[in-house]
């Protein structure tokens, strides 16, 4: 007589909702032995006390872990260590998700652009004596260096002469990795103090437009404004500059956000 406790692969893939594929494919990576296999038939049976962990598996798997990931999850006999790896997978996720979201405000703005043109104006910046915070960053880092030198300027700079900004090197864009620039405008320069140094900004003619709400779409704003520059016989002259007008340090609405991004430029001949 079967012992009531044992189940067939058919009886414990109706009670865990997992399909009979998804059984032998956890067997198969090592994630869930069945509790015995007939070694006549190769027949699987499971312990109704494997329910648990089968559903534990089918839940990490529902948020794409890993398996080699599941494997270390269920083999840590420490409660708060599986934590801590669950909590890792699901900071991963988060940013995948945010990365997605930005990527589909983006390409909504692409495919319904609102109606009417940028509005660009040209303007001569004179030249400027900043407290500043200069790096080669890549890419994938250029948030956390950021908010790093900002928090050095802030400390040198407690009442600045105006928004920050920053100058980004064309490499930044076209290779990922390049020169930045973060700025706090100020009525005297200041003393060198850790990376603070006083940088002059030199004069430039710039083609500048304003993005408004938060950065998910700037790279469209971007285009939108190369798109004049070309249009209106002009050529990229220089590091991008950016100025943040109101930004999560002014207001938490990112609706309210405001970015100032300006072109260094200078007319071409016509061909």
């Amino acid at each position: 007589m079967q012992n009531p406790l044992v189940l067939t692969i058919g009886e414990f893939a109706k009670l865990t909702h997992l399909s009979i594929r998804t059984l032998r494919r956890y067997h198969d990576a090592g994630l869930l032995e069945p509790a015995r296999v007939d070694p006549a038939t190769g027949y699987r049976y499971y312990d109704a006390a494997q329910i648990p962990a089968a559903q534990v598996i089918h839940r990490l798997r529902e948020l794409d872990v890993p398996l080699p990931e599941v494997r270390r999850i269920l083999g840590s006999p420490d409660p708060e260590a599986r934590a801590l790896l669950v909590g890792e997978h699901l900071r991963r996720l988060e940013d995948q998700l945010e990365r997605t979201r930005a990527a589909v405000t983006s390409l909504r703005r692409l495919l319904t652009p609102e109606p009417g043109e940028l509005a660009v104006e040209l303007r001569r910046a004179p030249a400027t004596t900043v407290a500043a915070v200069e790096g080669t960053v890549a890419e994938p880092d250029v948030l956390a260096w950021y908010a790093g030198a900002m928090a050095e300027l802030d400390a040198v700079v407690p009442a600045p002469a105006g928004p920050p900004g920053g100058l980004y090197d064309n490499e930044l864009f076209t290779h990922g990795r390049g020169r930045m620039l973060v700025y706090l405008p100020v009525t005297e320069p200041p003393a060198p103090a850790g990376r603070v140094r006083p940088v002059t900004l030199p004069a430039a003619e710039l083609a500048v437009a304003t993005h408004p709400g938060d950065h998910d779409t700037i790279d469209v704003t971007y285009g939108e404004l190369g798109r004049w520059v070309v249009e209106h016989a002009l050529a990229v002259a220089g590091p991008v500059r950016e100025v943040y007008l109101s930004g999560p340090r002014d207001t938490a609405d990112p609706a309210a956000w405001r970015t100032e991004i300006g072109w260094p430029v200078f007319r071409v001949a016509p061909a």
